[in-house]
This record gives structure tokens, C-alpha cells and sequence, in this order.
């Protein structure tokens, strides 16, 4: 059974689904308070949680000069901003240890990057701050690794644990979706978001930045609500031909109401059966 975890003032894994959507990074506040009040109007017509994201420091750009985002202090004034002024939850992720205490101020979901999601220490003090993790599966794990995640969070003192979901590397600058992980992960007992725009990424397929195929977002998301999610994360901005970072693969927002509406079409549909997602039925009497 999936254990559910509150968040604001509802819980991920429980009666809806959990939308956690927003840009790549902190461009400017104004936008940030664009794309969250839109998503979460959205959200509220569809009958679904949300939670805005953005990062205030992209640690791993492809290439030095990327744009990174507006830095800590400045970021977590935004988020707390967007926070308060659209009475929303807000994630965000963070890279080293000693980012965890400060960010947990404002943060209600810590994020752990998938690069990072083996790094003991960085667990460990995501851990002690109590707040929930959202932490993204590698590109290079198995999602029976995962567990491994799972049990360092607990050691530490934190079972408000999500897993996600955000494609294996297949070969170079290439992602493919094993289904299986979303079983595999959610049999741990964890609520389990689908990544869909991360998912239809092509890592530093650009040559100095990565590339990526948004038309795929949408089906590969119909499809994870089919076998059984508790959320979906998706990065959307007004112009994602212009944003500063993981453009190619930005659901347009102007396109967001269609593509959450699709999903939640495909989830209702089989909403009796979340929670229902373990391999048990298939063993023998």
C-alpha cells in the first residue's frame, strides 16, 4: 500500500492526482507567478492537486555558461513570494548538503536531482529537515535500486518519501521510458510522480545544452496514468522557445488545460485501480 504524504493541505497519493508543474528555473518572478497562477486555475477546474516548481540554481547545465537560475538568496525570496501570493506548496531542488537547512525554510518538497539521488550525504540532510522528498530515479538505476534511496531517507529519519520517474538512458543523448518502474517503485510503498517532460529529454544533445521532443510528453504521460501514478511532474512556460533552459521539452502553456485534461481522462478511467498496481494478482493460487 502506498503510504500517502501531506503536503499543504492535501496529501500526494490520496483521492486526486497531484500535478507538480512550473519552469525550469526562476526566469523572473513575474513569470514565476504567470505559469503558477495559470496551472493552478487549471488544476482547480480539473479537480486536481497542485504544487508549483522552479529551480533557483540549475546545478548541472550542460555547458558553463548556461543559465543557472537567480542563485539561493534570491531565489527563495521569489518562491516564498509565489508561495504566499498564490497559496500554493511550492518544490524546488537542491544540490549540496548545506542547501537543505535553508531551502527546508521555504520549501514544502525538497527535490533531490536524479544525478544526485545516490549521493548519501545529500539524502541524509534532505532527510533531517523533515520535509517530504521528491527524489528522481538516475538515468543509470534500476528502479528496484531505488530501494536503497528509499531505506538512507528512513535511516535518517524521513519516510515522506516520492519517487519519480524520469526515463533510463538508452545509448547516447537518449532517454526511453521502462513502464515497469512505475510498478516496480510504487510496490515500495512510495507515491510515484511520472516526469513526462524530463522523460522526453536528449541530455546534452545540443552540444552545449540538451535536447529534447515534447510531442512525446503527452503519450508517454496518458500511458503512466493508464498503469497507475500518483502525480505528474511537467515543466511549461509561456515561450518555451525562448526559456533558459529544457526548452525542447516545455509542455507551451497555452497547452497546458489540454494535456492535463487528457491525463486526468486516462486516470479517472482507471482510478479504482491505483493502489491496486502490485504483481501480487499474477502468482499462482
Amino acid at each position: 500500500m502506498v503510504q500517502p504524504i501531506p503536503v499543504h493541505d492535501f496529501c500526494i497519493g490520496e483521492k486526486k492526482l497531484t500535478i507538480i508543474a512550473g519552469p525550469c528555473s526562476l526566469e523572473s518572478l513575474e513569470l514565476g507567478l504567470e505559469i503558477g497562477e495559470k496551472a493552478k486555475e487549471i488544476c482547480h477546474r480539473l479537480g486536481m492537486n497542485y504544487i508549483f516548481k522552479a529551480s533557483y540554481d540549475k546545478a548541472n547545465r550542460t555547458s558553463i555558461h548556461s543559465y543557472r537560475g537567480p542563485g539561493l538568496e534570491k531565489g527563495l525570496s521569489e518562491l516564498a513570494e509565489i508561495k504566499e501570493k498564490l497559496s500554493v506548496p511550492v518544490l524546488t531542488d537542491i544540490h549540496e548538503s548545506w542547501q537543505a537547512e535553508p531551502v527546508a525554510e521555504v520549501a514544502d518538497i525538497l527535490q533531490i536531482p536524479a544525478f544526485l539521488c545516490r549521493q548519501t550525504d545529500l539524502l541524509v540532510a534532505a532527510a533531517q529537515t523533515h520535509r517530504p522528498l521528491h527524489v528522481k530515479k538516475a538515468q543509470f538505476l534500476a528502479p528496484h535500486d531505488m530501494k536503497q534511496v528509499v531505506e538512507k531517507c528512513k535511516e535518517a529519519g524521513n519516510d515522506k518519501v516520492i519517487l519519480c520517474e524520469r526515463g533510463t538512458t538508452m545509448g547516447y543523448n537518449q532517454l526511453v521510458v521502462d513502464m515497469r518502474s512505475l510498478v516496480l517503485m510504487r510496490n515500495m510503498g512510495c507515491p510515484v510522480i511520472f516526469d513526462a517532460t524530463h522523460s522526453v529529454q536528449m541530455p546534452g544533445g545540443k552540444g552545449t545544452s540538451s535536447g529534447g521532443d515534447r510531442r512525446f510528453a503527452l503519450p508517454l504521460a496518458r500511458a503512466a496514468a493508464a498503469i497507475g501514478i500518483d502525480g505528474l511532474f511537467i515543466e511549461t512556460h509561456p515561450d518555451p522557445s525562448s526559456a533558459k533552459s529544457d526548452g525542447p521539452n516545455m509542455v507551451p502553456l497555452k497547452k497546458l488545460e489540454y494535456f492535463l485534461s487528457q491525463i486526468g481522462d486516462v486516470w479517472n478511467l482507471v482510478e479504482n485501480a491505483i493502489g491496486k498496481t502490485d504483481i501480487d494478482w499474477a502468482e499462482e493460487a
